[in-house]
């Protein structure tokens, strides 16, 4: 994708440092390995942004409040050493309840007035979204993990912490992504 068209996200600081360089131009193209997020409730109680919402964070680039700066992490680990080679994140800017188990209710929409998650519903954040990506750029073809962290700070009072962590076996080939083995793991 081009610089020009990532302005919001730079903002975000959602690009790898390359991206921040004087000699960047806005024709220069980025390399993103995007993926959709889908976060359940599985607690009892509701997920609630910490701040209040007087709080949240306005983005006037992307139109939208924040209302947790750090909703997930996002870390590109290489496969044999498991060291860090990229990473992103994700500052929650609509919390909500896009879909729910059976015998569930929706009771959160994304507003500036309220956002959570319900037990037993689903927060849907789709791949096309800004920040919902790593910057590959400067990352050489190879084997990696994909994880994915949610609530990586702990701000959010949880009953289970240990079900946050979301690894995916990738093969990057520089052109394309294969992505297999996805399973919640505990670090």
């Amino acid at each position: 994708m081009q610089m020009y068209a990532l302005r919001c996200a730079a903002e975000e600081n959602c690009l790898s440092r390359s991206a921040y360089g004087p000699a960047v131009r806005d024709i220069d193209f980025r390399v993103l390995l995007r993926f959709p997020q889908k976060v359940k409730n599985q607690g009892t109680s509701d997920f609630l942004p910490v701040k209040p919402r007087y709080q949240w964070d306005w983005h006037s680039c992307h139109q939208h409040y924040h209302s947790m700066d750090a909703f997930s992490n996002y870390d590109l680990l290489d496969a044999g050493s498991g060291r860090r080679v990229a990473e992103g994140h994700k500052a929650s800017f609509c919390l909500e309840d896009t879909s729910c188990d059976a015998g569930f209710r929706r009771r959160y929409a994304c507003t500036s007035h309220t956002q959570g998650l319900s037990p037993g519903c689903h927060d849907i954040y789709a791949a096309n979204i800004d920040c919902q990506w790593i910057d590959v750029t400067d990352v050489p073809p190879g084997n990696y993990i994909l994880k994915v962290t949610v609530n990586p700070n702990f701000y959010v009072l949880e009953s289970d912490f240990t079900n946050n962590i979301v690894r995916c076996d990738i093969i990057y080939t520089g052109v394309y992504v294969q992505t297999r083995n996805c399973r919640v793991t505990r670090g």
